[in-house]
């Protein structure tokens, strides 16, 4: 018997008490101050937090990338230090615990027990049991213009109240798996910059070595049409929506994830092999421009919100040349819009990009190809450790915090 096993028998023998979710906790959603009003901008003091920050900076955070004054503050009330933020629109399925006073943009609703909950519960429990909230999340969301969660079913979500002792022990051992899990992805983010630095190095050449071209001028970009999410499949012809190239495609790929109609891939634009096929519009600078080089061996279908650029140069070499500090540097004068950002093909086509002779562009993939096996995919060294150290996380996680409900 477990050391979680033993204290839930002595404990709580009949079960653990469960609550709704609005009887334990205050929440609150998040606001962005107005842009047009420039002093709630300058002079910050206050954390204001994004999804930028959860991924660029992980889970438990004490400081924000964006900070507000105080006038920027409706009523000068803010989310308490220790509160968890929950994302409740837009992007789903992720939460963070807050060990500061802060703000939070409106994708987050803040929470944090009511004073007669306070001290029957240990944040980092909160923290770790909101992982099962966010699942729920994922599965009770409503669309409009964008996914958002149905609110009055969270308010009604069912929270475990388990002793102490309980919650604490749980802590212990999830905390040393997230302690191993971070020592692996240092040492992961440490290859993955070592990576960036050679890409970057490969694809810079010593002034007029290398020609620089508008990329208008060695290719044609194309804009995606007539695709939504709920014309994706499971078979069919071959589709790629925008959103998967930021969610699951690499550098290339030579299978798609969805699949649409045979007549609504007709309709709709489509990427030969070869092809680079960009996602334009996102709410983080960098991922705007983010692409794929189609490797198949047959046209896919495109959605809105990317273009097919059909070219003339190594495909791999043109999508590695997209990861480049170069090309970020290039497209950020391009960059436009407020809340979602994007770029066009027509500003696309002005970035210049260095074009030496193709084999020794080959030369160029052949060695990024290597580095990016080594770094990114998951059946080789160290993302392979730690993708199964991930799974056994979420293995034992479940486990431990998975309850019998006593009665009431």
């Amino acid at each position: 018997m477990s050391r979680i096993d033993e204290l839930i028998a002595e404990l709580c023998p009949d079960g653990v008490e469960f609550r709704a979710l609005s009887e334990v906790f205050d929440t609150r959603n998040g606001y962005t101050p107005s842009k047009s009003n420039a002093s709630n901008w300058t002079n910050g003091t206050i954390p204001w937090f994004r999804m930028e920050d959860i991924r660029e900076h992980g889970r438990v955070l004490d400081d924000a990338i964006q900070r507000i004054p105080k006038c920027a503050v409706k009523g000068g009330r803010l989310f308490p230090a220790n509160a968890i933020i929950v994302a409740t629109s837009a992007t789903i399925g992720e939460h963070a615990l807050i060990t500061v006073p802060f703000m939070s943009n409106q994708r987050f609703t803040a929470m944090w027990p009511k004073p007669g909950f306070s001290t029957r519960l240990d944040m980092k429990f909160v923290f770790y049991y909101c992982f099962v909230l966010d699942d729920w999340c994922l599965n009770n969301t409503t669309t409009s213009s964008f996914a958002s969660v149905d609110m009055p079913g969270f308010k009604r979500f069912r929270f475990p109240i388990p002793p102490l002792e309980v919650q604490r022990e749980i802590v212990r051992i999830l905390d040393a798996f997230t302690e191993l899990e971070a020592e692996l992805e240092a040492e992961l983010e440490a290859r993955r910059r070592q990576y960036a630095h050679y890409r970057d190095s490969l694809l810079s050449f010593p002034e007029g070595g290398v020609q620089r071209v508008p990329m208008g001028e060695v290719g044609e970009f194309r804009r995606g049409s007539g695709i939504q999410k709920s014309d994706l499949r499971d078979s069919g012809v071959g589709a790629i929506h925008y959103g998967q190239i930021h969610t699951h495609y690499g550098s290339w790929a030579t299978e798609t994830l969805s699949y649409v109609s045979e007549d609504l891939a007709h309709r709709s634009r489509r990427a030969c092999p070869g092809d680079l096929v960009i996602a334009t519009t996102s709410e983080d600078d960098e991922a705007v421009g983010k692409a794929v080089a189609w490797m198949g061996d047959r046209e896919v279908a495109v959605s809105g919100d990317a273009y097919v650029y059909r070219h003339s140069l190594n495909p791999k070499y043109v999508a590695y040349f997209f990861q480049t500090g170069d090309f970020q540097a290039q497209k950020r004068r391009y960059i436009s819009g407020t809340k979602v950002r994007r770029v066009s093909g027509q500003h696309l086509a002005k970035i210049a990009i260095p074009v030496p002779p193709l084999d020794e562009q080959a030369r160029i993939v052949a060695i990024l190809d290597a580095f990016d096996a080594l770094v990114i995919d998951l059946s080789v060294g160290l993302p392979a450790e730690l993708a199964a150290r991930r799974k056994q996380y979420e293995h034992y996680r479940d486990r431990l915090l998975t309850f019998k409900e006593a009665a009431a």
